[in-house]
């Protein structure tokens, strides 16, 4: 199977657990991998006017991948999108931080542009809202329907 691992915002802004951090990049060994970091830009996204907070201007990836794409609001950018479409995937594996949020978007976009996204959902953990992930999950079963249920799935 032709598959790539898709990380998600696992950078300082976002204090990820050391667990998830070495987990995922333990995985990232093992298969192709890009990850995504949201850099604050509040000319594109108005994250401190409109929420309060915003993510540093300078986070890099905590998971070393083959490729980083930086991104400015929760979607991935459409260069990530591109670059994966350009590889004739089965499936994107998803991963990383805010299940709810980003993760979920990032599953929105991919789904819209043809691919197969997949999460990897004990390598996923949610937002504030629900730091468990398990909504997140939730919402991805019933829009994209792949979720996997173990390590066994993954198919390497």
């Amino acid at each position: 199977m032709k598959q790539v691992l898709y990380i998600v915002d696992v950078q300082p802004s976002f204090s990820p657990p050391a667990k998830l951090v070495d987990d995922i990049t333990e995985l990232a060994k093992s298969l192709p991998s890009i990850a995504s970091v949201e850099r604050h830009d509040e000319s594109v996204t108005p994250f401190e006017r409109q929420l309060g907070w915003k993510p540093g201007k300078a986070d890099e990836s905590l998971v070393p991948a083959d490729r980083i794409f930086i991104k400015h609001g929760y979607a991935p950018p459409k260069a990530a999108i591109d670059y994966l479409c350009s590889l004739d995937l089965d499936r994107v594996l998803v991963c990383g931080i805010q299940a709810d949020t980003c993760v979920l978007a990032a599953g929105f976009s991919f789904f819209d542009a043809g691919l197969q996204p997949t999460l990897v959902p004990w390598l996923t953990i949610g937002s504030s809202l629900d730091r468990s992930g398990a909504l997140g999950a939730r919402l991805w079963q019933h829009h994209f329907g792949a979720v996997l249920a173990g390590p066994d799935e993954l198919e390497i």
